[in-house]
C-alpha cells in the first residue's frame, strides 16, 4: 500500500535516521529522475548511475535538508550537483547516438513518433535550455523553485524557458521542412 505521507514528512523521517523511508521516496522519484537525466544527457546507462548517486547523496547529506522546505527542489539540487560533479571528472563520457526510451508513466504517450521527435529535438538544445524545459514542463516545477535551484531571478527563468521553447519549435519546424537527422537505424540499412 503506497504511503500517504508527504515527501517532506518522509524526508524528515529519513533526516532523523529512518532510512527505510528513503525507499518510499525512491519509488516516487526514481522514474522521474531517470527521465530527467536521460532527456538531459541522452545516455541511459549514465542516467541510471546518476539516479543511484542522487539517492546515496540524499542519505549521506540528509542532515542538510531543512525542515519546512519543499523536498522536490532540494532533491533536484542534489541531482544537479551529482550531474555537475560527474562531468567535472577528467574521464570523457560518450553519449548514445539515439536517446533511449524514457520510462513512461502509466498514461503512456499515444503518439510515439511525436515523442521520439521531441526527444531528438531536446538533444539539439544547449544543456541550459534543455534543463529549464525539463524542470518546468516535464517535472512541473514552479518558476520560483527553478530560480532558487539555478540561483537566478524568476524573470530570468521565464526568459530562458521562452527562448528554449522558441528554439525547440524552430528545430522541429526545420525538421518538418527537411529530412530529420537519424542515427544508424534499420531504415538507414534498407536504402
Amino acid at each position: 500500500m503506497p504511503s500517504t505521507r508527504s515527501d517532506e514528512e518522509l524526508m524528515l523521517q529519513v533526516r532523523e535516521g529512518a532510512g527505510e523511508m528513503l525507499g518510499i521516496l525512491f519509488d516516487r522519484y526514481h522514474a522521474k529522475l531517470l527521465n530527467y537525466y536521460v532527456r538531459l544527457t541522452g545516455n541511459r546507462t549514465l542516467s541510471e548511475d546518476l539516479v543511484q548517486d542522487v539517492f546515496y547523496r540524499i542519505l549521506r547529506s540528509r542532515r542538510t535538508y531543512r525542515p519546512g522546505s519543499p523536498f522536490k527542489p532540494w532533491m533536484y539540487q542534489v541531482a544537479r550537483n551529482a550531474r555537475n560533479d560527474f562531468f567535472r571528472r577528467p574521464a570523457e563520457v560518450e553519449f548514445e547516438e539515439q536517446m533511449t526510451e524514457p520510462i513512461l508513466p502509466n498514461d503512456e504517450l499515444s503518439d510515439r513518433q511525436q515523442s521520439q521527435l521531441l526527444r531528438r529535438a531536446l538533444l539539439q538544445l544547449s544543456e541550459e535550455k534543455r534543463e529549464v524545459l525539463l524542470l518546468s514542463r516535464f517535472h512541473e516545477m514552479k518558476y520560483s523553485e527553478i530560480a532558487e535551484l539555478l540561483g537566478c531571478e524568476v524573470g530570468t527563468v521565464k526568459t530562458r524557458v521562452f527562448r528554449a521553447l522558441q528554439e525547440l519549435r524552430r528545430i522541429i519546424t526545420e525538421w518538418g521542412e527537411r529530412p530529420r537527422p537519424h542515427s544508424r537505424t534499420r531504415d538507414a540499412y534498407e536504402m
